[in-house]
């Protein structure tokens, strides 16, 4: 089973790591979450089921998420997929039309420290420039609920502190509840109230991050007992 009796809640405003070894579930747990229907158990999202619901129906009630695999709209400029994202999120009610639209993305740029990069076409991007378009993009559907996949993967270490420095803002002027999965510890340790430990589907543990990172079952599920 890629996931067995997982139960987790999140606060509102709280920073939340899910970490464990390549397969353990976590990515899985955050397809269950955008609407991949599970073979038991149930999702809830402010006291309503929104268990099976269409990622669009999903990212209306209010929860955006980042992927792994960046999927740009390539021919369209920077600004232009985040202002995509903005009219097609539950904000987009909200939008007196497309200058309007493009006004408030290019905003979002700015917080991304993107916006010198507004009018180049997207595929014309570097890989770390397409992971903070990603988090633009996201953060435009107006999310209260934002689950992060691995942001800093296959970045160098000058465009983690850079991520680091733009996902410390994120976590403190903004009025998010964040889930994130993340492989670096420095930016699990520097952001999140408290981490879950999933290992072959189950959940290992969850507590404050300094609890978390001193627990032996959490070490030797991360190195094995001998590397341990």
């Amino acid at each position: 089973m890629a996931l067995c009796d997982v139960t987790i809640s999140l606060l509102g405003r709280e920073t939340v790591g899910l970490i464990g070894p390549n397969g353990a579930g976590k990515t899985t747990l955050f397809n269950i979450i955008f609407g991949m229907k599970p073979d038991s158990g149930k999702v809830f999202f402010e006291e309503k089921d929104i268990t099976g619901l269409k990622p669009n129906e999903i990212c209306h009630r209010g929860i955006a998420r980042t992927f792994q695999l960046i999927r740009p709209f390539s021919n369209l400029s920077v600004l232009d997929n985040v202002t995509c994202a903005l009219l097609f999120g539950r904000r987009g009610k909200e939008i007196d039309g497309l200058n309007d639209a493009r006004e408030k993305a290019a905003d979002i740029l700015k917080w991304v420290k993107l916006d010198y990069r507004a009018h180049t076409l997207a595929k014309e991007l570097v890989f770390a420039e397409r992971r903070r378009m990603e988090l633009a993009r996201a953060l435009a559907t107006g999310p209260s609920l934002l689950l992060l996949d691995e942001m800093m993967a296959g970045l160098s270490s000058p465009e983690k502190k850079e991520m680091l420095e733009i996902m410390g803002r994120l976590k403190y002027e903004h009025n998010l509840t964040i889930f994130m999965i993340e492989h670096t510890m420095k930016l699990i340790a520097a952001m999140c109230d408290r981490i879950v430990v999933l290992n072959f589907g189950q959940k290992l543990i969850e507590g404050p991050p300094q609890e978390v990172f001193q627990n032996r079952k959490v070490i030797d599920a991360y190195l094995g007992e001998e590397g341990a």
